[in-house]
């Protein structure tokens, strides 16, 4: 007896597969999970919104990873609430990130978000956006000023 065939709609191939982790790769982002980084951005720019506190810094010292890679953090102190507030905080703010730092974000920065008491969670998920886009452009406008 002979397998069914695939049909070509609603079926997934290795190379749909292959090509979307490298769209992933390509974009540059990725996780900061050392303390030090951590640090670094706190003592570097920073832009509060209502949502969150926006905080960034062009790396300059980086020998560990690419030159051109866009790094984010992301932070939710007991002040937000129980573990499950604190979580759903940072799954707000990733799934912000993930709209909007590849159009707004720079090359060679690191960014570290840190989520505000009964804002991260309570505000609607546009105003988040919004938020993020404008901090973004702030932090890298004062860049450009000499």
């Amino acid at each position: 007896m002979e397998p069914p065939k695939a049909s070509d709609q609603g079926e997934t191939s290795a190379s749909d597969i292959a090509s979307a982790v490298v769209v992933c790769v390509l974009t540059g982002i990725s996780t900061l999970t050392q303390r030090a980084d951590f640090v670094r951005a706190a003592s570097a720019r920073r832009m509060g919104t209502g949502s969150f506190l926006l905080q960034a810094r062009l790396r300059s010292d980086d020998t560990c990873v690419q030159a051109g890679a866009i790094r984010i953090g992301f932070t939710a102190s007991k002040k937000i609430g129980n573990a499950v507030a604190r979580n759903r905080a940072k799954r707000r703010m990733r799934a912000v990130v993930r709209a909007v730092l590849p159009e707004l974000g720079q090359a060679g920065w690191d960014y570290v978000l840190v989520a505000k008491p009964q804002a991260t969670i309570a505000r609607g998920y546009a105003d988040l956006m919004a938020d993020l886009r404008r901090a973004l452009t702030q932090i890298h406008l004062e860049k450009a000023k000499p």
